[in-house]
């Protein structure tokens, strides 16, 4: 009965300590199983202190000891510790976007980026050629909270400015020139058909990783910078997203999006195109794009524009939700 109430009122402190946050931190950290299992009520305060005390003679992993106790089982323990390993992915995804932020970021104001890819359109951004859409349904089952304040997300940015840049540069006057002659093939077509032969296109091109082009872990190229020198998943997407733009896209109709691959464990970075057949993923890890419903190995955690960008939840589905 004591056991109970002690593993009640840690619920409880652990709750008044921080809510989801307290919970999101706690899977986050390596080294605290003991609270995590206590949290989940698999453990109680009194039997965490006495299987630490044993864990200093015997010096074997807590886990291990748990389960040489049978306090608690295998099964237990991998299902915690898989969830403290997902959550910590998901971090690290965060992380990644918001990597986005640099010391610098106060530069960066809320709306100031400007239609670069206009400056060598195709075709008129005010065109009519796509009927405006009046709701934009979400991507892979979840709730999208949208900000365009773009203050943090200085290599998005950034990106612009440097793309600005190298369309004033002479020197890469002729890369631009032949870009624009295989995109005129596309123009005209309807959106589905443009952005699927833009994303063959563009998925031509070589990929890099940003440690082996640019010798840094996390680097946004510009359009001109990826046609030269080939890049990673984000230049892939940003590229396909420009090209688009080049094309008459209107800006409401496309976002980068930053995922989190569940077969690979690993972030990446795709395109969501808003077609009248609905939203569709170009992505350079397939060939053809594909119709967002049919996705099911990402997560998505973020997705921008030009004009703002867009947090992804789940609320009901996340594990933070039904770990409480």
């Amino acid at each position: 009965m004591s056991n109970k109430n002690d593993t009640c009122r840690h619920k409880r402190a652990s709750k008044n300590r921080g809510g989801v946050l307290s919970l999101f931190k706690t899977y986050l950290d390596h080294h605290r199983l003991g609270e995590l299992l206590v949290f989940k009520g698999l453990l109680s305060p009194a039997e965490l202190r006495e299987t630490l005390k044993q864990q200093k003679s015997t010096k074997l992993p807590l886990g291990q000891l748990l389960i040489k106790n049978n306090i608690i089982t295998r099964r237990q323990l991998a299902f915690v510790l898989g969830r403290q390993h997902a959550l910590r992915i998901i971090a690290a995804s965060v992380f990644f976007m918001m990597s986005f932020t640099s010391t610098n970021s106060r530069q960066a104001q809320a709306g100031s980026i400007k239609d670069v890819p206009a400056q060598i359109s195709l075709t008129s951004a005010a065109n009519g050629a796509f009927t405006n859409m009046r709701s934009f349904p979400s991507v892979f089952e979840t709730a999208e909270k949208r900000n365009s304040n773009l203050k943090p997300f200085t290599k998005w940015t950034g990106m612009f400015k440097k793309f600005e840049r190298d369309l004033q540069n002479n020197a890469n006057a002729q890369v631009i020139k032949d870009w624009q002659k295989d995109l005129v093939r596309f123009q005209g077509m309807e959106l589905k058909q443009m952005a699927d032969n833009v994303n063959r296109l563009v998925n031509k091109k070589r990929y890099i990783t940003d440690s082996k082009n640019w010798g840094k872990s996390d680097y946004w190229a510009t359009p001109v910078e990826f046609l030269k020198r080939g890049g990673d998943c984000e230049d892939f997407a940003i590229t396909k997203y420009t090209a688009l733009r080049t094309l008459g896209v209107p800006e409401n109709r496309m976002r980068v999006a930053i995922v989190h691959d569940k077969q690979k464990n690993i972030p990446h970075a795709v395109l969501i195109v808003y077609t009248e057949q609905g939203p569709y993923i170009l992505d350079n890890q397939q060939k053809q794009m594909v119709n967002a419903d049919s996705v099911g190995r990402y997560r998505p955690i973020f997705s921008i524009n030009r004009t703002a960008w867009w947090l992804h939840t789940a609320p009901t589905t996340t594990m933070v939700a039904s770990a409480q």
